[in-house]
């Protein structure tokens, strides 16, 4: 899959993604890397720290993959998620007892 990912110093275009991590870090291989100024350089291989990544360009394709799709959550409940210091403050009480 070849990408486009925007640095804060340069540009890489056409690098084959390796790998993506949650928080952004990410692999890449056979990249094109174009200066501010216009010079391109190749690299092999280049890790990424996911902070410096200011955005990616994917191909079109992706768009309609099934693992990018919304999954239907049902049978969950309303999802308040409150806790029981929230429940006691409702009611007017201290905390708990401790220990």
């Amino acid at each position: 899959m070849t990408s486009t990912i925007g640095i804060p110093i340069k540009l890489l275009n056409e690098a084959t993604l390796l790998e993506a991590e949650d928080n952004m870090n990410c692999q890449l291989r056979d990249i094109t890397v174009t200066a501010r100024d216009g010079r391109v350089s190749h690299l092999d291989q280049v890790y990424i720290r996911g902070s410096h990544v200011r955005y990616f360009i994917v191909p079109d394709m992706l768009r309609n993959a099934p693992m990018f799709r919304a999954r239907n959550v049902r049978g969950r409940g309303v999802g308040l998620a409150r806790g029981r210091a929230t429940v006691n403050r409702a009611r007017g009480q201290r905390g708990g007892p401790r220990g």
